[in-house]
């Protein structure tokens, strides 16, 4: 489940976006999308370090290319990942700027 909540910083309003993820050990990801850019990801639960580098990997990359890069990256036995899990949170993103 995608939420969006305004964050206001040095008097500019951002969109901040909230995803609720499935299957994964991390339970949330939070992030902000600036002119279409990838920037500050955070995840709650998982693997802290891994997490922390992908964060850093995609903080200002174009949404597109990081869909691109992480879309069906599986963990273990599992379907989903906590990388493809961003790209799904990131194509939510991306579906509902299209409503």
């Amino acid at each position: 489940m995608l939420y969006s909540y305004d964050v206001i910083v040095k008097g500019s309003v951002f969109m901040r976006y909230r995803y609720e993820t499935k299957g994964t050990c991390s339970r949330l990801i939070e992030f902000t999308v600036e002119d279409g850019i990838v920037k500050d990801v955070k995840y709650t639960g998982g693997c802290g370090g891994n997490l922390q580098g992908i964060a850093k990997l995609v903080d200002g990359m174009k949404v597109e290319e990081v869909i691109e890069k992480l879309k069906g990256i599986g963990c273990g036995m599992k379907s989903t990942s906590c990388p493809d899990q961003l790209s799904k949170a990131l194509s939510a993103v991306i579906e509902k700027k299209g409503e």
